[in-house]
């Protein structure tokens, strides 16, 4: 009887194997099934080789250059070489008498960038998306993006042509013949604020405002036309159905923003201003600062523990603005 029992127990088993090696055998239609969706897709997946190359090489192969912060860099020895030094490195700016000075204009100045530079976006964005003739706009979207293009040495010699201080068109051309006494632009500090805000708002608009632009040409037309028939005006589509529309684009470009709340463009900071001793109080930021910490001992240790400070802080604050988004509104959360 056992005996009998274990033969029965064998010649199940045995049509166990037999069913699940037929599943596992090849089915040609799943297979050409397979190999169509990948020949349908294969453009897309051409299109993404630069984009995922160059993340790759500029944002995972330097990672192992984060161990820098933690070393006493020498040229000679290399990163490997190195001695380990700790935490040393990350007194640099954590121990010093300005860094109070650093976070307030870093984190206060990103936060204007953030809100007016949403809000210039998006209403060039409508405004070009009220443009009907094809030529018009693209003219437009060429104009407002060469600002985006040109490079913060070029944009530096701009402001000087404008705000200099004896051959500056707003000294010469504006208040001297109106009979106003000439400002010393770049040795009075309380008028940076605003420089700096224009001169990056004017640089980086046109880049946001055609993201924007693009995600409200997809837009179902029918649904202006329901509105128009309805006799809901310009306005009443903007505000009912274009921005509500646009909420999640909104949401996820300013979470991107919010990752790098801790840094600051340094040709911004540091070319537009002529590196002005006056304006210190106005226009130094984390990224300055290391700079000229940088240039005076060469220590690349305190550049990298520094920039690992902002990292990591940006990604905290990522965290934190992506919990608030997914508690108010799941679907626009990052992850």
């Amino acid at each position: 009887m056992p005996l009998q029992r274990l033969m029965v127990w064998h010649n199940s088993l045995t049509i166990h194997r037999i069913t699940e090696m037929k599943k596992m055998t090849f089915n040609p239609t799943l297979s050409s099934k397979k190999t169509r969706k990948i020949k349908r897709f294969m453009p897309l997946y051409l299109m993404m080789i630069p984009g995922l190359t160059y993340l790759i090489i500029n944002n995972y192969l330097p990672m192992p250059g984060l161990m820098i912060a933690f070393k006493k860099f020498k040229y000679n020895k290399g990163i490997w070489g190195s001695p380990w030094v700790g935490l040393k490195n990350f007194t640099f700016l954590v121990n010093s008498q300005d860094l109070a000075l650093l976070l307030r204009n870093t984190i206060l100045y990103n936060v204007a960038f953030i809100v007016l530079g949403t809000l210039l976006s998006i209403t060039v964005a409508i405004l070009l998306n009220e443009l009907h003739k094809k030529k018009l706009q693209q003219t437009f979207q060429t104009i407002i993006l060469i600002p985006h293009l040109m490079s913060y040495v070029i944009i530096a010699y701009i402001v000087y042509a404008l705000f200099g201080g004896e051959y500056g068109m707003i000294n010469g051309s504006i208040l001297k013949p109106l009979g106003l006494q000439p400002i010393s632009w770049y040795t009075e500090e309380q008028h940076w604020p605003y420089i700096l805000t224009i001169v990056n708002l004017w640089k980086s608009f046109g880049y946001s405002s055609i993201v924007y632009y693009a995600t409200i040409v997809g837009f179902d037309a029918s649904l202006y036309e329901a509105a128009l028939v309805d006799g809901a005006n310009k306005f009443q589509c903007i505000f009912k159905i274009t921005l509500p529309l646009l909420k999640h684009v909104i949401i996820t470009l300013t979470l991107f923003s919010i990752g790098h709340i801790f840094y600051s463009d340094f040709g911004l900071f540091y070319q537009v201003p002529m590196n002005s001793g006056m304006l210190y109080n106005t226009t130094s930021t984390i990224d300055t600062y290391v700079y000229k910490g940088l240039m005076g001992d060469s220590n690349l240790g305190r550049a990298s523990a520094a920039g690992f400070i902002q990292s990591f802080a940006g990604f905290i604050c990522v965290l934190a603005a992506n919990t608030v988004v997914r508690k108010l509104e799941a679907e626009s959360a990052l992850f």
